[in-house]
């Protein structure tokens, strides 16, 4: 038996975690009639959210371009929270959607449509049950617990576009959570985590959907977003508060998410109001 040597580590984590096969994904995406465009991968950056902005600034990106990033060393969450993880044990990427014809106050449906494609790829392709926590979190279960195991940006990009950024815990372990409130779809036991197949059904569904919405003129009713939304949404039914900007805070039961894409909190008082913006965060049952 040979001796083990810190050499070999990066060897056999890439049989653990193997890298994406760019051709094979560009092959199965970037087709006539598709929303893609293009898809690259790149072996590690600051922000896939960034860098596709930038290329959108430069006139080198059209829309469906798709980015992603083996490692991320700056990802970005909201509030600016910094989001990072091992090389190759997620899934982070950008998708650039220019969404002609929508109204721009339809367009802050993008970010929960995006949790909708991401949830139903990962359903079908993982085998795992996944829950939206309002606005833009990806939940798992773990031990009986609700997880956080990955999150979405919107982010505006030049006139007309917006910029959508996903990360996806996908084998990170219990050693490696960023916090003790983390999951991953692994630690969920997921029955697949081979991030080809992964990437390629949380990108279809995103097409499929992001056809639906702009068919229906960004209308969430009509095309089914805002109902399989609610459905599928941890937040709806909770007791919840909102951290909201400048120091102001809403507690009460979160009862619907309007034709906005607001969270409607009913308070204490009989007041019920919507939330655009902020930070939620699920209280236990009394």
């Amino acid at each position: 038996m040979t001796p083990h040597n810190a050499s070999d580590d990066s060897r056999w984590s890439e049989l653990e975690r193997p890298p994406l096969n760019a051709a094979a994904l560009r092959r199965a995406l970037v087709r006539e009639g598709s929303l893609y465009s293009q898809v690259d991968v790149v072996q590690r950056t600051g922000s896939t959210n960034s860098d596709l902005v930038a290329l959108v600034a430069a006139g080198k990106a059209a829309e469906g371009a798709v980015l992603v990033a083996e490692e991320q060393t700056a990802g970005k969450g909201r509030l600016d929270r910094r989001w990072t993880a091992p090389a190759r044990s997620g899934l982070f990427f950008s998708v650039f959607l220019r969404p002609a014809g929508v109204p721009v106050a339809r367009w802050g449906w993008l970010p929960l449509l995006t949790g909708v494609a991401v949830a139903t790829g990962l359903s079908r392709a993982a085998g795992v049950d996944t829950a939206l926590k309002w606005p833009n979190d990806l939940l798992v279960t773990v031990g009986g617990e609700e997880r956080k195991a990955g999150g979405i940006l919107a982010e505006r990009a030049g006139e007309d576009g917006v910029v959508i950024g996903v990360g996806i815990n996908v084998t990170l372990r219990a050693e490696e959570l960023p916090v003790p409130q983390a999951g991953s779809l692994t630690l969920a036991g997921a029955v697949g985590t081979d991030r080809d197949p992964l990437l390629r059904a949380v990108l279809r569904s995103l097409e499929d959907w992001y056809g639906r919405w702009r068919s229906a003129g960004g209308d969430p009713s009509a095309c089914g977003l805002q109902e399989t939304y609610a459905a599928g949404c941890a937040t709806l039914g909770r007791s919840v508060r909102a951290e909201l900007p400048g120091d102001r805070s809403i507690v009460g039961e979160a009862v619907a998410v309007d034709g906005d894409g607001r969270l409607v909190i009913a308070t204490a008082e009989g007041v019920q109001e919507p939330v655009g913006a902020g930070d939620i965060v699920h209280l236990r049952p009394a």
